[in-house]
């Protein structure tokens, strides 16, 4: 199964796990898995459409990828939301 590795916040909705073994052929597919093992998450990853949200940044084994890229088994899908902020 791919491990989905996860930074705050989406860690913290993910009762504070950094990395997860999720089901899926492909990343959306992950992606959905890991919104219905952990609802917390839902919303803040994928948008409405099913599509990665523009300010999230998803690496599957360091390369980014889109929705529709097939994940095996020993593949790592890393989640990272854009930070901003600033005076």
């Amino acid at each position: 199964m791919p491990i989905v590795y996860l930074r705050a916040p989406l860690r913290d909705l993910a009762g504070g796990n950094r990395q997860i073994a999720v089901d899926g052929a492909t990343v959306g597919e992950v992606l959905r898995c890991l919104e219905r093992d952990w609802p917390k998450t839902t919303g803040w990853i994928l948008d409405e459409r099913g599509r990665i949200r523009r300010h999230v940044n998803v690496f599957l084994n360091s390369e980014t990828v889109r929705e529709d890229t097939t994940v095996g088994p020993h593949d790592r899908l890393h989640v990272l939301p854009s930070i901003s902020g600033g005076g």
